[in-house]
């Protein structure tokens, strides 16, 4: 097994360690497989764990490991108090936290309460109580619209493609009633207006917490609770109805949080930490889930669903600042998950700049057509250093530090993901970007799995090979090779107290700001640009290389980080603030 580097690790402290972390997104399914079932594993990221530290990160984040019959690849859980099989035990799962912890590493679960699995004993329960039994009142179990109960109870569509209602056959044997989904069929939401649903989440909650896990990641975290009248979707039928807040966002929700927070705070002098995903209308709504009481973070996906282009990234970075300053919380800032096409793709693809911001990032980071995969590396190194120069969190997705370009030609048989069967294919769907990871060019499997293993999940290209972490590791031009700088020389150069201040510039197309000492400037052109430095401007990290450039020339998709012995306040820096709450 290979190593970026040797690194001493650090020590885990109780100060809010989350304000300025990189936390590394862990895929399990598709990271390192132990024991040649072609599935990735608790045992495989333990023994990976030495690369992650000392590439640099702070925590680990892993998308759901509990037991589930992986329709959803583990974001539908038939069982929140144990591991899945194909991953490893509750015992392994603690042995990696101790593991993780000996080298200064957090970790992170996802949470997934919204909905569960249809095979999760509760909702198995429900289906054979049968019409207004009490199982049934953990979920949103109602009586269907027309004649014999044979239309959904409302319009509302799942998020997946389709109606969010499904019908079941009663104990009789009978058509009955519908069940509602956000998702897909075989993910049933809870009823979290009921008690038990609520206490339920409180003892998982305890159950991992109690084995040293340092935080969740908050699934879906503005839908646990729906809409009690459950009244149709305005416009749902035509596509003109917009986004459906009938289904998110509820009041009721916030104390749900309010209750794990207390919970996790309990947990002192190392108080547990939450992060959740949230899609609301506006930051004001966003404030609503977080500060002392609530979660500590939500992700910021402004960033991650914009086109390459200055305008486009400064106003996200502005909106970003301006909703930290809100909401009094640090932002957590992220370029892709499990859910997008990879940056070097997207960033490759024709950028569009006549749409206006995306409100959801189906239309922004998945999209269909051509990529220039060189381009769209430039860009992607470039976009990584903008990304871990600014205040706050910085969430990596596994594979991003190795430049992988987004699998688009999977073969059409070999596609799981439920947008891609529910759409008919029409949605290219998750897979892409959830391939297994390549660390060995030279072996099966590019060094997923053992010698001797079962094919990977999902099929690995050839061209993978080219990306493998054991071909990078030693050239100081690679994405891997830049990825450790930077996460090495991060914190040092950008203090997390230091705010972010704009250096003006006449070049529409040069983002430059300043955070203390230090300086980011990242040119989104087609041409060379100078920038408004002094000429003792000293580059510290570049995101190209092979060229003998001064200082102040940034070639063109490229971003560099840089001092200058006079300091930014002498260049014509203003504060971020006004800006931000202006937009």
């Amino acid at each position: 097994m290979y190593r970026f580097s040797t690194r001493q690790p650090k020590e885990i402290t109780a100060v809010e360690w989350w304000n300025d972390a990189v936390v590394y997104q862990v895929y399990l399914r598709s990271f390192a497989d132990s024991n040649g079932d072609g599935i990735g594993d608790l045992a495989g990221l333990r023994t990976r764990l030495g690369d992650l530290a000392a590439l640099g990160v702070d925590a680990l984040w892993l998308n759901p490991c509990f037991a589930s019959p992986q329709r959803d690849h583990g974001y539908d859980i038939s069982d929140y108090f144990s591991i899945d099989p194909d991953y490893g035990t509750v015992d392994e799962l603690e042995t990696l936290v101790e593991s993780a912890h000996e080298l200064g590493l957090r970790v992170l679960l996802d949470m997934v309460a919204n909905h569960c699995s249809d095979q999760h004993e509760w909702f198995r329960e429900a289906i054979t109580a049968g019409a207004g039994s009490a199982a049934r009142e953990r979920f949103l179990f109602r009586d269907g619209r027309g004649a014999h109960g044979e239309l959904p109870p409302n319009n509302w569509q799942s998020v997946f493609g389709g109606p969010a209602w499904t019908r079941v056959v009663e104990p009789d044997g009978r058509l009955g009633q519908w069940y509602f989904h956000a998702f897909d069929a075989s993910q049933p939401d809870f009823d979290w207006r009921h008690p038990e649903v609520a206490d339920h989440f409180d003892r998982v909650l305890r159950f991992w917490f109690d084995r040293g896990v340092d935080g969740f990641r908050i699934d879906v975290a503005h839908g646990l609770v729906k809409s009690a009248e459950l009244a149709d979707w305005p416009g749902a039928d035509d596509g003109t109805g917009g986004h459906n807040y009938d289904m998110w966002d509820q009041p009721e929700v916030h104390e749900v949080y309010r209750r794990w927070r207390r919970i996790g705070d309990g947990y002192a002098p190392d108080p547990k930490y939450f992060v959740g995903e949230i899609w609301v209308p506006s930051v004001e709504s966003l404030a609503d889930y977080l500060g002392p009481e609530q979660l500590h973070q939500a992700f910021g996906f402004d960033l991650l669903v914009q086109p390459w282009n200055a305008d486009r990234m400064r106003a996200a970075v502005d909106r970003g600042l301006g909703q930290s300053a809100r909401t009094a919380t640090p932002p957590a800032w992220t370029l892709a998950n499990h859910d997008v096409h990879r940056t070097v793709t997207r960033y490759g693809q024709a950028q569009d700049l006549s749409a206006p911001v995306p409100s959801d990032m189906i239309a922004a980071a998945r999209r269909h057509g051509p990529a220039d995969l060189e381009l769209g590396v430039r860009r992607a190194r470039a976009a990584a250093m903008l990304l871990l120069a600014l205040p706050g969190t910085s969430y990596l997705y596994q594979g991003e530090e190795l430049g992988l370009p987004e699998v688009v030609d999977l073969p059409r048989d070999a596609r799981q993901d439920p947008i891609w069967v529910r759409s008919g294919g029409a949605e290219l769907g998750r897979d892409g970007c959830r391939v297994p990871l390549p660390w060995s060019a030279d072996a099966a499997s590019f060094g997923f799995s053992p010698a001797g293993a079962a094919l990977p999940w999902l099929p690995q290209p050839a061209w993978f090979g080219d990306f493998a972490a054991d071909t990078q590791q030693h050239d100081p031009s690679s994405t891997l090779s830049l990825y450790r700088e930077l996460l090495h020389s991060r914190r040092a150069l950008f203090a997390p107290s230091e705010p972010l201040l704009w250096l003006a510039s006449d070049n529409p197309e040069l983002l430059v700001f300043a955070r203390g000492s230090a300086i980011c400037a990242v040119n989104f052109g087609e041409r060379d640009a100078a920038l408004p430095l002094a000429d003792d401007a000293r580059v510290l990290v570049r995101s190209t290389s092979g060229r003998d450039i001064p200082g102040t020339t940034l070639p063109a998709n490229s971003a560099v980080w840089l001092t200058t012995a006079t300091g930014p306040e002498h260049h014509g820096l203003r504060p971020t603030t006004e800006d931000a709450l202006a937009r």
